[in-house]
């Protein structure tokens, strides 16, 4: 079933920051399937959704910028922060997704450094049980070379194995 822009874009209103709804209770509300409105909030947060009227326009900043604008804002006082944004051409609601795009990176981001931590300390430790390995070898190695030192000294050393 094909929905209208506007329809849409006040669902989308409802279920985003700052409101937040449950998506159930907005499905309900407005009679649409919680997976549709799932489906446009996936496309909104990723700005591919196409709308004419454009609410969520395609989002092409890249992650540094988003995170600049997001602590600009940060810092901005409530009363000013009206005019910053039309200024900067953009919604609350981007700085709301932005924030949670930023998290998401930076938690991702902390993920994969703890699992090459991981990996590390287990190379560590498996180089550190070869090593142990390796300096006991050596230890007999010169044990046993200083016995047959021993030896042919008390033997003699004139005489061939």
């Amino acid at each position: 079933m094909r929905y209208s822009q506007r329809l849409r874009n006040a669902i989308l209103r409802k279920v985003l920051p700052p409101e937040n709804q449950l998506v159930s209770a907005v499905s309900k509300e407005f009679g649409v399937s919680m997976q549709t409105i799932q489906r446009w909030m996936s496309l909104a947060k990723d700005g591919t959704l196409t709308t004419e009227d454009a609410v969520f326009p395609v989002n092409n900043k890249p992650l540094e910028e988003k995170f600049e604008f997001v602590l600009e804002a940060a810092r901005l006082p409530d009363t000013d922060k009206g005019s910053w944004l039309r200024e900067n051409g953009i919604h609350e609601e981007h700085l709301s997704l932005w924030e949670q795009e930023l998290r998401r990176a930076m938690a991702k981001k902390h993920d994969e450094k703890n699992a090459e931590l991981a990996a590390l300390k287990k190379r560590n430790q498996s180089l550190e049980r070869e090593l142990g390995r390796k300096e006991k070898a050596l230890a007999e190695l010169a044990a046993l070379l200083t016995l047959k030192k021993k030896l042919e000294s008390t033997l003699g050393g004139d005489e061939d194995d």
